[in-house]
């Protein structure tokens, strides 16, 4: 395991150097988007929704939406000036009864490693918390955001567990809760608390499998055993140019007809009304060339025949 922060947790006068490595990893089966005609992934370019052209990251700023459609772009000096903490501590505001903390609170779990100098006073504040049958909440600042968290004690590591805010945490605003209260009657009642204690049990992690993600595993397997592969060729090398080509050929028009002196919406319209007028105009240019060709050979000969009377 990698360490991702290091700090000390500090109650009291007491300080305990720490580090921080993620309790939690995703084994969920993931797939890619691919062209079902040959596999080649699906690619996601960077691109503005307004001149369709694609975005360098250096480019890219932040824009904080309104309500109304508004958007505020915020650059880092922006950010500079909001209160944000770097500060390396977990800092222990008060220790609280474990009931008190409602599961649907906590968000991301973390690991706390005592660091060589620090086994007393981890030690001491883990044994703390287990006869006290309580957990501390604390604040700490990961990325530069201050949090609150819960330590607690899981197998004689202390975890700590990032909370959400009280405004993230959704109501139960709906109506179909209403018909549930005393819906069920006494003989009901009693059937399910019986149902429940026929199902009590303690809680085994493996008596669970992850039928899914073993059964899509399967399938792929079977799919390479038997040939079901795309020999997926080298991507080719992407430009960074316009993606949109329809958008990059209507600024190719609207550039040439601006050069003509002509208003691009203008001529839009124009291209359906008046078809006719441009096809005569076709057919008379080439007799205009033909024409000024013929003038140029003839005076050629004379000019040679000055020159030699010169000569």
């Amino acid at each position: 395991m990698r360490a991702i922060w290091k700090g000390a947790v500090s109650f009291g006068l007491v300080s305990v150097p720490v580090k921080l490595y993620a309790a939690t990893e995703s084994h969920d089966i993931s797939f890619r988007q691919v062209h079902a005609k040959d596999g080649g992934r699906i690619k996601y370019q960077r691109v503005c929704s307004i001149d369709g052209e694609e975005v360098a990251y250096a480019d890219i700023a932040k824009g904080y939406e309104t309500e109304d459609g508004q958007m505020v772009v915020l650059d880092d000096d922006d950010f500079a000036e909001l209160p944000a903490s770097s500060s390396r501590e977990i800092s222990v505001e008060k220790f609280v009864p474990t009931g008190q903390i409602d599961p649907l609170w906590l968000e991301k779990s973390y690991y706390l490693e005592p660091d060589k100098t620090a086994a007393k006073p981890y030690a001491l504040l883990r044994e703390a918390l287990k006869e006290a049958d309580r957990v501390a909440v604390v604040t700490v600042s990961i990325r530069t955001r201050m949090t609150t968290a819960v330590l607690r004690v899981r197998d004689d590591v202390i975890v700590m567990q990032t909370m959400l805010w009280p405004d993230e945490v959704r109501k139960p605003d709906f109506a179909g809760l209403d018909a549930t209260e005393h819906a069920a009657t006494a003989n009901e009642l009693k059937m399910a608390k019986l149902l429940v204690e026929t199902l009590a049990g303690d809680y085994d992690a493996s008596e669970f499998d992850d039928d899914y993600a073993k059964a899509v595993e399967a399938l792929v397997a079977a799919k390479l055993e038997g040939g079901e592969v795309k020999a997926v060729e080298q991507p080719k090398k992407t430009t960074g140019e316009v993606v949109d080509l329809l958008a990059a050929l209507q600024r190719s028009v609207d550039a040439a007809k601006t050069s003509r002196g002509e208003s691009p919406a203008k001529a839009d319209t124009d291209a359906e009304t008046e078809k006719p007028a441009k096809k005569t105009a076709a057919k008379k240019a080439p007799a205009k060339k033909a024409a000024a060709k013929k003038t140029a050979a003839k005076k050629a000969p004379a000019k040679k025949a000055a020159a030699k009377k010169a000569s």
